[in-house]
């Protein structure tokens, strides 16, 4: 059957990227490409590795006989732009060169937009970013941190989000912008999400902010202990944002990340593993209750994504707590692939408008173009 649209997916990774060939919806290729340390060491690392990156993707392109003469548009994963609306944004010269110089943040997303502008405009086609983690599209009242210094942000798992969102929606026969949902992306972060009529209006820092602990992550904590703490001159301040992500959560209480290993040692008898992993339980099940609060109870489903919504005894113990709030739906890991693709298709079928990036204006309806 002959399609309307190709489109290259491209999603990079710290030493691997994804890349995926869709007919429309159909996916005909998809291929993680594994890259070696020594190509991914270097000063001028966005650059090098844009291009080294992007040259291992053509090869593997080449070599299964991908035509990219009938690629309609590329599609990159978004990095940390300045804060932005939901959505597909064309990539342009501002937002290349926010990513190029991690003007807000140096990460390896950044590369996505990168490296799908420098494929497309090869082609002479569009290139694309949909839904990256800095969308902001939180209410002013939820900003406000208790303290005028610090300001409440929106960074989470934007375009898992929303795709899960727009999954249940038809499941449920409407459309995700008639919805008011919780939605729980759950993976070495965790975020929460009040998704209200197509909005994020609340959702928590999965970064390094607040929420609940994972199996990495400190999540919230006490502010008092916590500043305590910082100023014992028992830690650097790298010890002490590395006791925040990366070292914090599930691997602070029992020295690993991995829910397997922590699901053995409570088959072993271990009653200290069994505690900690029904408190990261109770603190999603806690969160979850909180943003039924911000949607004033008015709550269509709960939806859960993200790699650890496949353990079912986790699924369980949170669903017990909290699926007196509305129905719940779970969609496993992450399919940013396919997210990246209905993106942009949604923008080549016109069903909506691509968004406009400015790095330095505020957000207008007129950035619609």
């Amino acid at each position: 059957m002959q399609s309307d649209y190709r489109i290259l997916v491209i999603n990079p990774g710290s030493d691997s990227t994804q890349v995926g060939v869709f007919d429309d919806e159909r996916c005909i290729f998809e291929k993680e490409i594994i890259h070696q340390p020594e190509q991914l060491r270097n000063d001028n690392w966005i650059r090098k590795q844009s291009e080294y990156r992007k040259q291992a993707i053509l090869d593997v392109l080449d070599y299964e006989g991908i035509n990219l003469s009938k690629l309609t548009a590329v599609c990159g994963k978004g990095g940390l732009l300045r804060p932005i609306k939901g959505g597909t944004y064309k990539v342009n010269a501002a937002m290349l060169y926010d990513l190029r110089t991690a003007t807000f943040g140096e990460h390896i997303s950044n590369l996505g937009g990168v490296i799908a502008y420098e494929i497309a405009s090869g082609l002479n086609i569009d290139a694309y970013i949909v839904d990256p983690v800095v969308v902001d599209e939180l209410e002013e009242i939820a900003r406000f941190s208790g303290i005028p210094d610090i300001s409440r942000r929106s960074i989470f798992h934007a375009l898992n989000h929303k795709a899960a969102g727009r999954k249940a929606a038809a499941h449920l026969h409407t459309v995700y912008e008639d919805l008011n949902l919780i939605i729980v992306h759950m993976g070495k972060g965790i975020t929460i999400g009040a998704h209200q009529k197509g909005k994020v209006i609340d959702v928590n820092n999965g970064l390094d902010g607040d929420g609940p602990f994972t199996t990495e992550r400190s999540g919230s904590l006490p502010i008092g202990d916590l500043v305590r703490l910082c100023f014992s001159e028992k830690y650097t301040k790298e010890e002490m944002l590395k006791k925040v992500v990366g070292n914090g959560g599930v691997m602070a209480y029992l020295g690993t990340s991995s829910l397997y290993e922590v699901d053995n040692m409570m088959k072993s008898g271990d009653t200290n593993a069994k505690n900690v992993y029904d408190a990261m339980a109770y603190q999603i099940s806690k969160e979850i209750g909180s943003m039924g609060t911000v949607l004033s109870g008015e709550v269509d489903a709960i939806v859960f994504t993200g790699f650890l919504s496949y353990e079912s005894k986790l699924i369980e113990i949170i669903t017990r707590r909290v699926n007196w709030i509305a129905d719940i739906f779970i969609y496993p890991g992450e399919n940013e692939l396919m997210a990246l693709n209905e993106g942009a298709l949604r923008v080549l079928r016109n069903e909506e408008n691509y968004l406009y990036y400015s790095a330095n204006e505020e957000w207008n309806d007129d950035q619609r173009v």
